[in-house]
């Protein structure tokens, strides 16, 4: 079986105890950006429940045109008005270069890609370049209360980093 079959079956038991129907807005009016990283369990680190709070995730959680996008839409069409960016220690993205990225994918498709990996060597400056780019965009309506956080993978803990560290 594989485990595509076996989270599906496992599905059942979820739904069995699932508190829907829930509103479609999120209760909180937070939107949370957050990696992709599966040690990130984003609703239990910031205490949220089904419901509360928009959960945008990428590799990295780094603001790119498709983040904003989705930041756009949460705010002006559901209502949020806080954002949180989570990203953490220990990430895959600060384990290589954009070039070694791109060249990489070259070899194995004999193609560039039109985006970037957006990898970094510090999660304090990628927040801090995250933070940058939310309040410099246009279409990102809610810009008072955009505050970023580097994840411990283990211990859990976040740590703020503001613009001015």
């Amino acid at each position: 079986m594989s485990i595509i079959d076996e989270v599906i079956s496992r599905n059942q038991e979820y739904a069995e105890g699932y508190p829907g129907p829930l509103p479609l807005r999120p209760a909180e009016k937070l939107a949370v950006i957050a990696c992709m990283d599966s040690r990130l369990d984003v609703f239990a680190m910031l205490g949220l429940e089904l419901g509360d709070a928009h959960i945008m995730r990428n590799a990295g959680g780094v603001i790119t045109d498709d983040m904003i996008r989705s930041l756009t839409i949460s705010q002006r069409m559901m209502g949020t008005q806080e954002v949180i960016l989570v990203h953490h220690t220990n990430c895959g993205l600060s384990t290589f270069s954009e070039d070694e990225f791109d060249e990489l994918l070259l070899r194995e498709t004999g193609r560039r890609a039109h985006w970037k990996a957006e990898s970094f060597k510090h999660a304090e400056d990628s927040v801090r370049e995250s933070i940058r780019r939310i309040l410099q965009s246009p279409f990102v309506a809610e810009k008072e209360s955009v505050r970023g956080f580097v994840a411990d993978v283990e211990t859990g803990l976040l740590t703020e980093v503001t613009l001015d560290d």
